[in-house]
Parts: C-alpha cells; structure tokens; sequence
C-alpha cells in the first residue's frame, strides 16, 4: 500500500509513504510546483530504470555471472503523450569482467522485466474511490 498526502496546505508537494519509507512528489515548476521532488511521471519512468537494473543484479547473481554493477538511463519523449503514444529510452551499462554471451543473456532478461511487461502487455485497470 502506498499513502500520498499533501504536504503544506495550498502546495502540490506530496508525503508518500510505501511501507517503512518516506519519499516526496512535486510538480515542475512550469506546472505551478516547486519541483522540489519527482513527479509522477519521474516515478513512473524510475520503476522502469530500478526494475530493469535489478532484474540484471538478480539474473548475474543466479547465474554466477561477474557483474561488478550496473547502470541504467531512462529518457523521456512525451511529446505525443496526449495522443496516446509515451516513449522510454532505456540505456544499460553492465560492468564486470563479462564474456559476449553473458552480456547478451543480461540484456535478453532485462527485456522481460516485470515493469517493462506491465508497461506494455497489461490492462491496467485503476478504481478510484473515496478514502
């Protein structure tokens, strides 16, 4: 369960609590927020980037694979948001004394991570209703 309240009456700034841990959310500043934390759309594109570095951490440590760390960069086209059309650019950086093969099969997992499914093979289905 994740709980957002407004945190300063009158702001867009948001307390999020998911489990044990606070985090913030804001809107940008061309958008009336004070851009002192993510937006929406930054968590969303983060879920992606978290999933698909630590779907390649869990895939190298199963399989015994030499991955030191891994980096991801997610870059953002909405430009077409409102036709229906959000596009993710999703980079990888695999470090470690890694053969072709192992890289290969790192970037075949990541592929298939569990957000990047759920961005793109799943209804989503959002019921909103009072607290």
């Amino acid at each position: 369960m994740i709980d957002s309240s407004t945190e300063t009456p009158g702001r867009y700034r948001q307390l999020l609590q998911v489990g044990p841990h606070a985090l913030h959310a804001d809107l940008d500043a061309p958008s009336g927020g004070d851009g002192s934390a993510p937006t929406g759309h930054d968590y969303f594109d983060a879920a992606l980037a978290a999933c698909k570095t630590l779907t390649a951490t869990f895939y190298a440590k199963k399989n015994g694979f030499p991955l030191e760390r891994v980096e991801s960069r997610v870059e953002r086209d909405a430009s077409k948001e409102r036709e229906g059309v959000y596009r993710l650019k999703v980079r990888l950086a695999f470090h470690g004394p890694l053969t072709d093969e192992q890289r290969t099969r790192l970037y075949n997992a990541v592929a298939k991570c569990p957000v990047h499914k759920l961005m793109t093979t799943t209804e989503v289905i959002v019921d909103t209703e009072p607290l």
